[in-house]
């Protein structure tokens, strides 16, 4: 079942007295529990794209929907890990709080709103950080708080827009594992956009390579690699190699101004 389904999006800016055309006819569709990333050339557009996905942006034409419901706003089976994390978390509030609060909006009960913060925070190893406040935490625990505020929020779709760009190689990989455990476990849709090639294909079912601007889908590609993975054993497989290679491939073709169908 698609759970989004984007059909010829479109997004044109105004800058210093000209249009700029930013997102052309953008079309790509999502089912329920899949993990797709998303790639593209520095200025592609990949953020753009998330943020009209979110209900930030007012597309400028086409159509977004999420479980068959128009995109007017942020909707509410949606959540959102941005990059920046440390913006996005509230320094004065503990980790318990920085989670609760959306559920708080939500309308939950104060023991329900205990019982999923607990839950949340315990999936992503912070149990014992639940009275600290971010700034005490390290770059990726704080990460962490930000994806446990997300899982506790239960959305159907969970949008990542290059969550672990700012944190070091060791940090990059355990995040990267923590989401396909949580995907895993929770079932839940995951769009994860990344500048990061060899991460996109050890985290994704699929492989979106946006084209350069005016933005459009220049490729889905399928990764094909086990359900298992790990870091070391997956990439160093030859099935990797392939894949990150033909990814690779298709971004410098994008650099290059290809479009779908030219050669």
């Amino acid at each position: 079942m698609t759970v989004l389904d984007v059909d010829g999006l479109a997004k044109t800016y105004r800058s210093h007295g000209a249009d700029v055309e930013a997102i052309r006819d953008l079309t790509f569709r999502i089912d329920r529990g899949e993990l797709v990333c998303v790639v593209g050339p520095s200025g592609a557009g990949k953020t753009t794209l998330l943020r009209c996905l979110a209900g930030l942006l007012d597309p400028t034409g086409g159509r977004i929907r999420l479980d068959g419901a128009p995109v007017t706003g942020p909707p509410a089976g949606m959540a959102v890990v941005f990059q920046e994390y440390g913006r996005s978390l509230f320094p004065w509030l503990t980790v318990r709080a920085n989670v609760e609060l959306p559920l708080k909006e939500k309308g939950l009960s104060r023991a329900d709103r205990a019982t999923k913060v607990e839950a949340a925070l315990s999936s992503v190893g912070l149990s014992d950080s639940a009275d600290a406040h971010p700034w005490q935490l390290s770059g990726g625990m704080q990460q962490r708080v930000a994806i446990a505020r997300a899982v506790a929020y239960e959305p159907s779709v969970l949008l990542m827009d290059e969550p672990f760009a700012a944190v070091d190689a060791q940090t990059r990989a355990d995040l990267e594992d923590l989401v396909r455990a949580l995907w895993k476990q929770l079932g839940i849709t995951v769009l994860f956009v990344t500048h990061d090639i060899d991460e996109s294909v050890y985290l994704g079912q699929r492989v979106l390579v946006l084209s350069n601007r005016p933005t459009v889908v220049l490729a889905d590609v399928p990764v094909d690699l086990p359900a298992e993975r790990q870091q070391l054993e997956t990439r160093s497989s030859a099935r990797f190699t392939a894949l990150r290679s033909q990814v690779y491939a298709l971004v410098q073709q994008a650099k290059k101004g290809h479009r779908p169908g030219t050669a």
